[in-house]
């Protein structure tokens, strides 16, 4: 059946599904990449699983067309045949292009291309209204095709996006620079989002061992590294000084240990890996253990019986560079997470601003992420590290990404995330409450 055809059939089913709901809904999906719990789900779910279909390809004017619940793994298995990836593809192959744009989403080019949402020229959005509408930077709903990023299926859910695409080569070198300061590893990072390098991120194992991962394309290589099975990529940042990968392999270099994630697993351990076998090494096997291990809560418990507390932060936070070094110096005292993954970003162009994720399209952030769990011998409040995180992060001037946990109260919420925008786009397109508000999906889990 013509691929076009298709996606306009599950159109109608998806809009009549969702029209015939009673009350709330929420996706039926297979996959997810959020690191919070929710309560259990209403019974209206809207099945989207079919929703997973690359519809269109145009190499010359760099553009393809999905739909929303298409992953990038699917994604850049059918632009790397035409020598093309979308401008930003994130760490891991089971995300879908709907959920990173909204979503928030970055990886190694967006020093330059942005965030996900800032590749997008056009989606069909299922609003919460229940009409199919199509947005763009240009027409009559500029303002929802704005407002998307960081809403989270809030206001409605993407049918299909179109996003741009930029060439690639056979091959990545790699170069890992190794920094002892935090002051010069910031002060360089910045210099070279300036240099042409066509991926640029770094890791810090510790506040004397920092590097830089410069990536450039090339249709040559020496040699070619593997780390899909019994070698691990995070590893070889501090083993060498230069490296290289088929473009695929750079693209999900983080995704079979799940950056360095894996660990919790025991999937670092070489007996345990070869256990696991080269299928088992990825993120989608990693999140539903994760999953299966939050509705059982095993591991918490065992701990506990150890008189040991826990508490996850699982965080992507974007810091003004200027003052990404002390955000850096507050981590290691206050919460100690090792290592950190590290990456600049700036806005593509500058023009569009995104009212749920304010940042300043002039000014260049530093991401960082790190998860993992932090333990002690001693009771906490709930959220305590997390909410040590959320006011530096407000205090220097940053923002946080939604899709792990939160513990704002509401009026501090609405403070960060535009109120008064968001509130004008849920009269607009969700005027009747179908869906949850931000805050009540986020913070409350809803």
């Amino acid at each position: 059946m013509n691929r076009e055809v298709d996606f306009e059939q599950k159109k109608r089913r998806i809009a009549a599904q969702f029209g015939a709901a009673a009350d709330a809904v929420r996706l039926q999906k297979p996959t997810s990449n959020l690191f919070r719990d929710r309560e259990p789900a209403p019974r209206g779910t809207l099945d989207v699983s079919d929703l997973d279909q690359v519809i269109d390809l145009d190499p010359d004017r760099s553009w393809v067309r999905v739909e929303g619940m298409t992953t990038y793994g699917d994604v850049v298995d059918t632009t790397l045949a035409s020598g093309l990836m979308p401008t930003v593809v994130p760490q891991l192959r089971s995300i879908t292009v709907g959920g990173a744009v909204a979503g928030v989403g970055i990886e190694s080019t967006s020093f330059r291309q942005g965030l996900v949402h800032e590749g997008v020229l056009e989606m069909e959005i299922l609003t919460g209204n229940g009409d199919i509408v199509r947005c763009s930077p240009n027409n009559a709903h500029r303002d929802l095709f704005l407002g998307f990023a960081n809403s989270y299926g809030t206001l409605g859910y993407a049918l299909s996006l179109k996003i741009r695409t930029i060439p690639v080569a056979a091959y990545v070198k790699l170069e890992h620079i190794r920094y002892h300061d935090a002051a010069s590893y910031f002060q360089d990072l910045q210099e070279l989002t300036r240099k042409e390098v066509d991926f640029l991120d770094g890791t810090v194992f510790s506040p004397t061992e920092l590097y830089v991962t410069t990536g450039y394309f090339t249709d040559k290589a020496p040699f070619v590294s593997d780390y899909t099975y019994e070698q691990i990529y995070y590893r070889s940042i501090r083993e060498k000084k230069t490296d290289f990968l088929t473009t695929h392999d750079y693209l999900w270099r983080w995704d079979t240990d799940w950056f360095w994630c894996s660990k919790n697993l025991y999937a670092q351990n070489p007996i345990v890996r070869r256990l696991y076998g080269r299928q088992r090494l990825n993120s989608i096997f990693y999140t539903k253990v994760m999953r299966w291990n939050a509705k059982w809560k095993l591991r918490g418990s065992i701990e506990r019986l150890f008189g040991i507390h826990t508490e996850s932060v699982i965080q992507d936070v974007d810091i003004p560079i200027d003052r990404a070094a002390e955000f850096l110096q507050f981590f290691d005292d206050e919460i100690g997470i090792r290592p950190v993954w590290i990456c600049p970003f700036k806005s593509a162009d500058g023009h569009h601003r995104f009212p749920l994720y304010p940042t300043d399209p002039e000014t260049l952030y530093v991401n960082f992420g790190f998860w993992d769990i932090v333990r002690g011998r001693t009771q906490l409040p709930a959220g305590h590290y997390n909410r040590k995180v959320e006011d530096k992060v407000e205090a220097l001037g940053g923002v946080k990404s939604l899709y792990s946990e939160s513990f704002y109260d509401g009026d501090r919420f609405w403070a960060l995330y535009d109120k008064t925008a968001y509130t004008d786009l849920k009269n607009k397109y969700d005027r009747n409450g179908r869906l949850k508000d931000l805050y009540q999906k986020c913070v409350l889990r809803q």
